[in-house]
């Protein structure tokens, strides 16, 4: 590898806040495991709902694949901190996989569409899923993933689903032959103290950027990143840069190195906005300058009237 390791480990977060799906590996759960038994007695035809649609029914042969790997094309939304988030039914295969064996693989790429795919990045993260628990951190996961995959709102309040997250234990990534490394939690995750900062602001930010300066974030997708229309706005904030989205749309904006707090949040979107304008030829400063360290709305500034003295 001829990256710097900080610089390798940028390059994987980017490559995976940009995704919205994966490719998710569980173990096949058997018939002894949660849920198996009713699993097995929902038989299509019986008259049931699941039953009508062959949801739910075992498959020949089920104990010898118990453990076997299965895949399966998920949705993925990311956590402030780069862990997977995912929203699952009750009734899916790798939700009862899951509750048999938290262990699970998740493949993030964006080499499927090249001549040779071989030649393409791709990470590979290696953890645990586990079901998102109440409070805070479900609120998060909720506005996170909803803001990534609008449409999953028709059916994230239905009693089946819930928002699962994974803990990343490492990651292996391949930037193409010859170009292959294992990188350990600790190294591939954000200070912990940077995650609280950001978290801490990020509902402000966003607010105040799409209330305040909502033009500014129109030139972010049109000139620093070709997209068409209008009515974009900030969907999601971390270390590493923002989500936009506009409608069904979505689109990421790195940070050119990642902010440890508010006050570098904001030096970051200040500049996102003067490279913005000097691409259109208006070479003078956003007033997305005024956005305090905070988040919040900046507060008014008054000035103080001048006062014409008269000769005497």
């Amino acid at each position: 590898m001829t990256e710097s390791r900080p610089r390798l480990e940028l390059t994987v977060r980017r490559l995976l806040r940009r995704a919205r799906s994966g490719m998710l590996a569980t173990a096949l759960a058997g018939e002894d495991s949660p849920g198996g038994e009713g699993r097995q007695n929902q038989r299509p035809g019986d008259g049931t709902a699941a039953g009508s649609l062959g949801l739910g029914a075992s498959a020949p042969g089920e104990h010898s694949r118990t453990g076997h790997p299965y895949a399966s094309l998920v949705t993925v939304a990311w956590d402030i901190d780069a862990s997977p988030i995912f929203l699952f039914s009750a009734l899916s295969d790798h939700t009862r996989n899951l509750a048999r064996d938290s262990r699970a693989a998740l493949l993030i790429e964006e080499a499927s569409r090249r001549a040779n795919p071989q030649t393409g990045p791709r990470v590979t993260l290696i953890g645990r899923i586990a079901h998102v628990a109440g409070g805070a951190d479900e609120s998060r996961a909720r506005r996170r993933f909803l803001a990534r995959h609008p449409e999953a709102a028709r059916y994230a309040g239905f009693g089946d689903f819930r928002f699962f997250r994974m803990t990343v234990a490492s990651a292996h990534y391949v930037g193409g032959f010859a170009r292959a490394m294992w990188i350990e939690q600790p190294r591939f995750a954000h200070p912990p103290e940077a995650v609280a900062a950001i978290a801490a602001c990020e509902e402000g930010v966003l607010a105040h950027m799409n209330a305040d300066h909502r033009d500014a974030v129109g030139l972010f997708a049109r000139r620093l990143l070709a997209r068409r229309g209008k009515g974009w706005a900030l969907a999601g904030l971390d270390p590493d840069g923002v989500d936009l989205k506009r409608g069904a749309q979505s689109a990421r904006l790195d940070f050119a190195e990642p902010a440890a707090n508010a006050g570098e949040v904001r030096a970051a979107l200040v500049a996102f906005a003067e490279q913005a304008r000097r691409r259109g030829g208006r070479n003078r400063p956003d007033r997305g300058a005024s956005f305090n360290a905070r988040g919040d709305s900046p507060a008014r500034q008054t000035r103080r009237p001048t006062r014409n003295k008269s000769k005497k």
